[in-house]
């Protein structure tokens, strides 16, 4: 098949086109490096069923060769990124949503949307299912991404109600492994970087709200079990092992051997206190569950970042 990925130079883009390619499909892929990486695809191009297009999907999407899915995962996905751009979050989960839908319907294709687990907010139902509505701030500083997202998921809804076109949407948690920024804000990257340079790691709060880690080769699974499926609703993928900030300072800095401790900041305006996905949609659906223990993916996490530096 020929697929369009949206996005294809970030974090689980590049890792998604790897994917596509290696199950024998021609892959477009499409990003304009605001926080994708020249790099994450630099492997890719020499390959002939691989083809890149610099653009920003938020303004057109210009290919115009006939395609069976699309993969939209174009936007900035870290509290660092969305903050410093506001604007261009909600453009690309509106507009870009838009564009990439109007183009599945034109094409008779799939269509795969990115959406993540903020759209569930400050959760006052633990684990997250898909039928919880949410508690979001809509005004707040992290609205610019959670509602961007909701609204590209209701976008997506209305395009599968009332225009017919396949629709496929995931419910992203926490997922981490080789590819991502070390500057890119989220958990994970800052605290190795720090560990790795013997500083100590930044906790905000007091270091008991949680998250559940999902390494990224699971997270990609599920993407093309999905988008294969005839689940037409919202479902979760992630990984259910739920640790503490604590907790996960202490395992970073026992694996890279670091001394730094840690450090306690304020935790910042609605922050989500509890992060774990109630997977049972996804294991009826899709037969799909995460393979990869948080020992394997954080080991070969670590040592991407020592061979970056």
């Amino acid at each position: 098949m020929h697929a369009v990925v949206t996005g294809a130079a970030g974090f689980l883009g590049s890792h998604l086109c790897d994917r596509l390619l290696r199950d024998g499909h021609t892959v477009t892929g499409l990003d304009n490096f605001i926080t994708g990486r020249p790099e994450n695809i630099a492997h890719l191009q020499n390959n002939p069923s691989f083809r890149f297009i610099e653009a920003d999907v938020s303004k057109e999407i210009p290919v115009t060769e006939s395609f069976d899915q699309i993969f939209h995962l174009a936007s900035p996905a870290s509290p660092i990124d969305y903050i410093e751009l506001p604007l261009e979050t909600m453009y690309v989960n509106s507009d870009g949503t838009r564009l990439a839908l109007e183009l599945a319907e034109k094409n008779n294709a799939r269509f795969f949307i990115s959406s993540t687990s903020e759209v569930y907010g400050d959760p006052e139902v633990h684990p997250q299912h898909e039928e919880y509505w949410g508690n979001v701030n809509p005004i707040g500083p992290r609205s610019v991404y959670d509602e961007a997202k909701r609204y590209a998921e209701a976008l997506a809804t209305a395009y599968l109600r009332y225009k017919g076109v396949e629709v496929r949407i995931v419910r992203i948690f926490n997922t981490y492994g080789p590819r991502m920024r070390a500057d890119d804000g989220r958990v994970i990257p800052t605290f190795i970087n720090q560990a790795l340079e013997g500083k100590p790691l930044t906790i905000f709060g007091d270091g008991t709200q949680t998250r559940s880690f999902c390494y990224v080769d699971d997270l990609i699974e599920g993407f093309v079990r999905l988008m294969n499926s005839d689940l037409r609703k919202p479902c979760n993928i992630g990984n259910p092992h739920e640790l503490t900030m604590n907790q996960l300072a202490d395992e970073i800095n026992t694996r890279t051997q670091s001394s730094g401790g840690v450090v306690f900041k304020p935790l910042p305006k609605d922050d989500p206190t509890r992060r774990r996905p109630d997977l049972s949609r996804a294991n009826a659906e899709l037969d799909w569950s995460p393979n990869v223990p948080f020992s394997v993916g954080i080991e070969q996490t670590i040592q991407y970042f020592k061979n970056s530096q």
